[in-house]
């Protein structure tokens, strides 16, 4: 018996003695867990029912629990308030759920409810005027979990990214260098590629400070582009392919995978033509200055400060285009291309406002596929001293960061085992400090902002990744230890049962359901906290309880289980997380 045949048969006797009591069926029963296992495995509660009957829930709760027809199964069955608690004997529950994770690891969590579901999630969107930065770091950790969140349930995921390569910001970094660059390269300069593009972007920003005019040759930069000026496009092509070098090693070694890679220089004129069209069906129109606009609808969007209706530009007076313009060519390439059942756009909070008036004028020019769109919508990673300015050189890159919390771990590395080869060190501090960054910036709704601590991050003690992949190192260790003669032999899991087993045995229960909701919410923090509480509840196990004790064979042998099946959970979460486990800490 698997666990959801578990389930549902404790909701089939439910529903017999609901109907035995009331003559009625009960259409629906959603088994929850107890706060505490010492009240029981499951519970269902009767709100719902208490409406219709005109009964209150304790009441029901009460009848129901007198008229149930306990199988051999079930331990016990009682109310408890509006609750009906239900307690199925330990050597059934633990016997089911351990045998059904351990028997393929590998898939449990997994589920059908997203199958024959085609879901794009993009997610990064890099500038190619800058390195990535930390902003970017929990924007990339948010993508690649909800991608595979969805992938666990069972959604076709295309992973999928927005290369922001064109636009007055890329020319700014071009006409730096242009000026100043005195042919430099990254090779020459002895910089990764990225970060020698960001340089010159702040240099443009140092520069125009003295001389307001290189704004006007931006933006005549930007018109030659669009014009497909030989010299300019030369210039364009070689900076870009210095960025997407310096990018892709943060990809790699940040985890980050992406199926399907779009950008903007070849979106932009599929937007124009959008645009073009709409005028003719008077979605949009030109203003006095002869920019292309869009009207916003005042029950919508409201007024300005001036009480005059809202607009937003689509296109400059000048012909060039504007962030929209090519968020509609690529909406639209996507949705002809792809077929998709949902798309998932992981920007900041900061673009709410662009995804609104983005997914009304798609709705407006009669895309059916809008109502697909979705915007996941983040808040930010902040300093010490305040929000990132990446045009100030006020910004935490990416890479710097990752080499500075691996500094922390490989320290501690170090300390922990004075044996260890340099390459080893390497290696692990290098897991560890990806591992504990994702975490730390997962382990909030994406909703709520993140001051980012990176001696907090890698806390071997508290609410971080490094102490999750630690319960998983010293569950491998006990293993890793076994001789091939030791406690074999039959598993008995009625030995299981104490307070501490059975907690762990919850959280390792309630993993699929964790997952499950995090894919509704597309909120990876469901995983991180279940991935944090069974790690929780191995620790306080492990050191109440002798996991291997020589005189009593036969509990060792159940409690091995156990412990597998934590390992298991373990690392199916943090995976899910895109973070690694490593069998020694």
């Amino acid at each position: 018996m698997k666990t959801n045949e578990l389930k549902e048969e404790i909701i089939s006797e439910i529903k017999k003695a609901f109907e035995k009591s009331f003559s009625k069926s009960l259409e629906k029963v959603e088994l929850e867990f107890p706060p505490s296992v010492t009240l029981g495995d499951f519970a269902v509660a009767f709100f719902r029912e208490s409406k219709e009957l005109k009964i209150s829930p304790a009441e029901i709760a009460k009848v129901v629990a007198d008229n149930f027809e306990k199988p051999e199964w079930l331990e016990k069955v009682e109310p408890a308030g509006p609750y009906l608690n239900i307690k199925v004997k330990n050597n059934i529950l633990f016997e089911t759920v351990l045998s059904e994770v351990n028997e393929k690891p590998e898939k449990y969590g997994n589920s059908n409810s997203g199958k024959n579901q085609k879901v794009m999630v993009e997610y990064l969107s890099p500038n190619t005027n800058k390195p990535l930065h930390l902003g970017h770091a929990r924007n990339g950790a948010l993508g690649m979990a909800v991608a595979n969140i969805l992938e666990t349930t069972g959604h076709n995921v295309i992973k999928g990214i927005l290369v922001n390569d064109r636009g007055v910001h890329i020319c700014k970094s071009m006409l730096a260098w242009k000026k100043w660059g005195n042919n430099e390269t990254p090779e020459s300069a002895k910089m990764k590629g990225d970060h020698f593009i960001g340089k010159w972007y702040v240099r443009y920003a140092v520069e125009v400070e003295k001389n307001p005019e290189l704004e006007k040759e931006v933006q005549e930069m930007l018109q030659k582009w669009e014009a497909g000026d030989a010299e300019t496009l030369k210039l364009w092509k070689t900076m870009n392919e210095w960025v997407y070098a310096g990018f892709q090693e943060t990809y790699e070694k940040f985890g980050l995978k992406f199926d399907e890679f779009f950008h903007e220089s070849e979106t932009y004129k599929l937007g124009k033509d959008i645009i073009e069209a709409g005028l003719r069906k008077n979605v949009f129109r030109r203003d006095e200055n002869g920019a292309v606009v869009f009207d916003l609808p005042e029950s919508e969007f409201g007024k300005d400060e001036q009480g005059e209706n809202k607009k937003t530009t689509v296109l400059r007076a000048d012909g060039t285009s504007v962030y929209i313009t090519q968020d509609l060519g690529t909406a639209v390439t996507r949705a002809e291309k792809f077929k998709l059942d949902k798309m998932i756009y992981v920007v900041g909070n900061e673009q709410n406002f662009h995804f609104q008036v983005l997914f009304k004028i798609l709705q407006s020019l009669g895309y059916a596929f809008t109502k697909n769109l979705h915007h996941l919508s983040y808040a930010m990673v902040n300093l010490p001293d305040g929000k990132m300015k990446s045009r100030e050189g006020k910004v935490v890159d990416t890479d710097n960061l990752i080499l500075e919390v691996e500094k922390i771990v490989a320290e501690e590395v170090g300390k922990r085992d004075a044996k260890i080869s340099e390459e080893e060190k390497k290696e692990r501090a290098k897991i560890i400090a990806v591992g504990a960054i994702k975490f730390y910036l997962l382990r909030v709704k994406p909703s709520q902002s993140i001051a980012f601590d990176p001696k907090e991050s890698v806390a071997i003690d508290g609410f971080t990744g490094p102490y999750c992949q630690y319960a998983y190192a010293r569950i491998s260790g006990i293993i890793r230890n076994l001789k091939d003669s030791d406690f074999q032999g039959e598993i008995d899991f009625s030995l299981l049962g104490n307070l501490d087993e059975r907690t762990l045995l919850k959280r390792i229960t309630k993993f699929p359901e964790e997952i499950e909701k995090a894919a509704l919410e597309l909120n990876p923090l469901r995983v991180v906290t279940s991935v944090y509480e069974t790690a929780q509840a191995f620790n306080l196990f492990y050191n109440n309880n002798k996991v291997l004790d020589p005189e009593n064979e036969k509990l060792s042998i159940a409690r091995l289980e156990l412990a597998k099946a934590t390992a298991v959970v373990l690392k199916r979460g943090l995976n899910i997380l895109g973070i690694e486990t490593l069998e020694r800490m």
